[in-house]
């Protein structure tokens, strides 16, 4: 496993990470006990979560899940915004980025991790319902309080990155350190704004659904999706199946042939590809199986040379011969 620093800042992440969204919902400990250390065992040595995922109970999975390994040598990161729980229903607080919900939850999401302090802890979202200055000077204040190390962004725009860390820039505060995207091969519209933002500013990339929730593992063809996967999934597969279209399937495909003379897996492949950007510090993967992890693991370090670079482009963009 490699690490690479999060931006400019002195913080490693292992180029594969962890992630539990969707993956640890069915609330069973022993799973996640499995998955986190053979996760641990090949390297990865950053673990993230959110306080919503699993209405709160994912972070409690995680904790214990990480329990058995010193403190200081993982990072373990997780986020705030969305109520926590929506029955019997969210308290007038209990949204978005203000002061007084930035602090429930992050102690919150303390108490359920079972450790002292985060790594890093995350904006899930931009809140427009909240004043800038208020929500940056509540992270600062964290980060001085001890509550976390560093603080980041999830899905912000570049101009909203921007504004955030100059306003840091010009109190004296501690200013955001990573943006977390989403970002795969068939999601790209962060690429063109937010990477050469985050690069001039010094905030490091993590991208999250570096798979695409899957499809591009290179186990689905065209039809129905196989019994057992997400897309099967009656609810949680819809995302999958609405992007399951002809001429995508043909694109996989595709992917899939490069994978194959290049004699690694689609997902290794998909995942190498996404850490060919310089600005990407890490990509944050789920496993509902722990030869998965084992298996993402072998992107890093994996160096695509820049003939299989454009040859993915020009499948990617449909600049390629049918």
């Amino acid at each position: 496993m490699l690490y690479r620093r999060l931006g400019k800042w002195g913080l490693s992440l292992s180029e594969i990470g962890f992630g539990s969204w969707l993956t640890l919902d069915q609330h069973d400990q022993a799973l996640a006990d499995r998955l986190h250390r053979t996760a641990y065992e090949q390297g990865i040595n950053f673990f993230d979560t959110a306080n919503a995922y699993g209405g709160g109970d994912t972070e409690t999975l995680v904790g214990k899940a990480l329990a058995p390994f010193r403190r200081e040598t993982y990072v373990l990161a997780t986020k705030a915004f969305w109520p926590v729980r929506d029955w019997p229903f969210p308290g007038a607080n209990d949204r978005g980025l203000g002061r007084k919900h930035l602090f429930a939850q992050c102690e919150a999401s303390l108490r359920r991790l079972n450790t002292d302090y985060l790594d890093l802890y995350q904006c899930h979202r931009y809140d427009d319902g909240t004043p800038l200055e208020e929500t940056c000077r509540a992270m600062h204040d964290l980060v001085v309080a001890g509550k976390t190390l560093f603080w980041g962004v999830s899905e912000w725009r570049a101009d909203q990155i921007v504004e955030a860390t100059l306003l840091c820039r010009r109190h004296g505060w501690h200013e955001p350190v990573s943006n977390q995207p989403l970002y795969n091969m068939l999601e790209r519209h962060w690429e063109p704004e937010v990477f050469p933002t985050c690069r001039r500013l010094g905030l490091g990339i993590v991208a999250f659904s570096p798979l695409c929730e899957g499809l591009l593992t290179g186990k689905y063809r065209a039809g129905d999706p196989p019994p057992g996967t997400r897309a099967a999934h009656q609810r949680e597969g819809q995302f999958i199946r609405r992007r399951m279209t002809p001429e995508t399937m043909a694109r996989l495909g595709r992917i899939r042939g490069i994978a194959d003379r290049l004699g690694v897996a689609s997902s290794v492949l998909a995942l190498a590809w996404c850490l060919r950007r310089r600005e990407l510090t890490s990509c944050i993967v789920g496993a509902s199986k722990t030869e998965q992890i084992t298996e993402n693991t072998r992107a890093s370090g994996l160096q695509l040379d820049e003939a299989t670079i454009d040859e993915l482009d020009a499948v990617l963009t449909g600049d390629h011969p049918t």
